[in-house]
């Protein structure tokens, strides 16, 4: 996912995008564990997206997600 598609999207819809992605980046370190993985570079790719969605969400709160 782009930057501006990751801001027409609601806070909730982030969260559940972040969600699954870091279910995907837990699966991709047990397949790379076991020796299964195929693409070891959707491994960074993952974490990547996860950077760009937490991004996205701290955008939104006010003084960036500080209290």
């Amino acid at each position: 996912m782009s930057g501006p598609s990751l801001r027409d999207l609601t806070p909730a819809e982030l969260q559940k995008q972040l969600q699954e992605a870091r279910q995907e980046v837990f699966s991709l370190r047990l397949q790379r564990a076991s020796g299964k993985l195929q693409n070891p570079a959707r491994v960074a790719a993952a974490r990547r997206t996860i950077a760009r969605l937490l991004t996205a969400l701290r955008e939104r709160t006010p003084a960036g997600g500080r209290a």
